[in-house]
């Protein structure tokens, strides 16, 4: 998709369109601060990156999928399944509802699924990868090098972290104590291993040797 109107926030040029303008405004809404400035510093990076490396992309799904991918993680998060797949859903409702077609809504499913799976979000269509890369970028520095230095300290300066590391944490702890059955093969896990004492999910060698088969 191509779009001729475009704004400034912290120097990087973004899509100007009205679904863009009702994510922004449903995001701000809907997050805690800090959850807020980090879906917005992921699509500059995002954004920036695409730029930088020449990759054509949608940027109204891109936009979309990194804003609304972490509407589920909060401390009050109950399920049933993984909250990637909840958030998934409820950004595929609000790309339908804004009336985008069944593959451009999926394209967000997708990417909000897989945005903290990057060996396979990586490996998908440009707005899947982009969205998993400009979130990574913000979460653990995936391919920090990319954009210069004076960039991303003007992106995070308009957009604070604001204790992103220790609140995030928190959300994922929450998660693994209240919700482990949603777990056992993400990367919750390793925070529950490491942070919650007791936590106990099925391993998948379990459920191998558990199969219904007689061999």
């Amino acid at each position: 998709m191509t779009t001729t109107e475009t704004r400034l926030f912290a120097g990087i040029s973004v899509p100007k369109t009205p679904l863009v303008d009702l994510a922004i405004d449903y995001a701000r809404e809907t997050y805690e601060t800090y959850l807020f400035n980090h879906v917005f510093r992921s699509w500059l990076f995002a954004v920036r990156i695409a730029e930088l490396q020449d990759i054509a992309h949608d940027g109204e799904v891109l936009a979309l999928g990194v804003l609304l991918h972490d509407i589920t993680l909060n401390e009050r998060f109950a399920g049933p399944r993984r909250f990637e797949v909840e958030a998934a859903d409820m950004a595929r409702d609000f790309a339908k509802k804004a009336g985008l077609d069944k593959r451009r809504a999926q394209l967000i499913w997708d990417s909000v699924a897989l945005n903290s799976t990057p060996s396979i979000g990586l490996y998908k269509e440009a707005e899947v990868m982009l969205c998993t890369t400009g979130i990574c970028f913000d979460v653990v520095g995936l391919k920090y090098s990319v954009i210069p230095s004076s960039e991303v300290q003007a992106i995070v300066a308009e957009f604070p972290r604001l204790g992103m590391k220790q609140k995030m944490t928190a959300c994922f702890c929450h998660i693994a104590k209240t919700q482990p059955e949603t777990t056992y093969d993400n990367f919750v896990r390793d925070f529950g291993e490491r942070l919650v004492p007791g936590y106990r999910v099925p391993s998948s060698v379990d459920l191998v040797a558990a199969a219904p088969f007689d061999e």
